[in-house]
């Protein structure tokens, strides 16, 4: 597998939590481009289910996305003192929070499942995968990306073997990608930077809403533009309807802790407002902690209490086929 050899230089961004569903990932790839399957929060048995339904339903390229697990351990007295701070919300709910326990997510078993099933794009996010790892995926003839938000994240993770690099700019929505969460920079500045850094090639993430945003990307030297937000409104994604509701009617983004203790951009919400302030750099431990707050605020319908992920662009996203999305922004860029 070539990123060269797309027919439309468009990535779906993986998603995780629901929105990046198989019929997203297959009609992205069927259209031309890349669709991702987003491994965070799904069980073995979920994840083989998802890649057989992508598989089902296209026999073009696809991907799947790991979360690399912290290496750290936070000290456990304020994510402690947050649960206090949360739990009249528990409580209007009728919830108990979770436990803020530290998991890897299923790391080993997912690594397993990817390489036997022999995805042809894996990513990463949140880290930097061993050597050994990124050998015995491209022995199973998968192209390795890695997810980077600064220019020295870039060059570990070219010394890391990586194939290519997903430079991520701060506009992105959700989660920040890279092994930390102090890469601020825009994406343009960002591409410039990590072209000049490495020879990899890049995929552009963080903002990009159209046709014009994707010939941003390209000029600055990405190879393809990687999108989520613009997919959160195609009928395939699994988007919650609180979430499409609110990507109508928001006016603003706001890097927050407050969902998952790590830093991710949401769209401002009372519980982005009330509670960014004291959350405490702790991931997956706040989001463990937070999980059933959220899914009883999602079936009750209140965006006002949900992670609401979405980039600074917003507002471009429509409400349209994915397979069409893919043709109309890389009309002009076809291979």
């Amino acid at each position: 597998m070539d990123l060269q050899s797309l027919r439309y230089p468009i990535i779906q961004a993986p998603m995780a939590g629901g929105p990046s569903t198989p019929e997203l990932a297959a009609a992205v790839s069927g259209a031309g481009g890349l669709g991702f399957l987003a491994a965070g929060y799904r069980t073995i048995s979920e994840l083989r289910a998802d890649i057989a339904a992508v598989r089902a339903r296209t026999e073009a390229p696809f991907g799947v996305n790991l979360f690399v697990p912290a290496a750290d351990r936070p000290a456990p007295g304020p994510v402690e003192t947050y649960a206090e701070l949360l739990r009249p919300d528990a409580d209007r709910y009728g919830v108990r929070l979770g436990d803020p326990v530290a998991d890897d997510d299923g790391w080993a078993e997912k690594l397993a499942l990817v390489v036997g099933e022999r995805v042809p794009v894996v990513s990463f996010a949140f880290g930097l995968p061993a050597r050994e790892i990124v050998e015995e995926l491209r022995g199973a003839g998968a192209l390795v990306l890695v997810t980077v938000t600064t220019p020295a994240e870039a060059v570990a993770a070219c010394d890391g073997g990586a194939d290519a690099l997903v430079a991520q700019g701060i506009e992105a929505g959700g989660h920040r990608g890279g092994f930390t969460d102090e890469g601020d920079l825009g994406l343009l500045t960002l591409l410039r930077l990590v072209a000049r850094h490495t020879p990899l090639p890049v995929v552009g993430a963080g903002g990009v809403m159209d046709h014009a945003g994707v010939a941003a990307v390209l000029a600055a030297g990405a190879v393809a533009a990687q999108l989520g937000t613009a997919f959160l409104r195609c009928p395939e994604a699994g988007t919650s309807e609180p979430h499409r509701a609110a990507l109508t009617s928001a006016s603003a983004t706001a890097l927050t802790r407050a969902f998952t203790g790590r830093l991710a951009r949401s769209l401002v919400n009372r519980f982005l407002t009330e509670h960014s302030a004291h959350a405490p750099a702790a991931y997956p431990q706040v989001h463990r902690l937070t999980a059933p707050l959220r899914a009883a605020a999602r079936r009750a319908g209140d965006a006002e209490m949900i992670n609401l992920w979405a980039g600074q662009g917003f507002a471009l996203a429509r409400d349209m086929p994915a397979a069409g999305l893919v043709q109309e922004l890389g009309a002009q860029h076809i291979r």
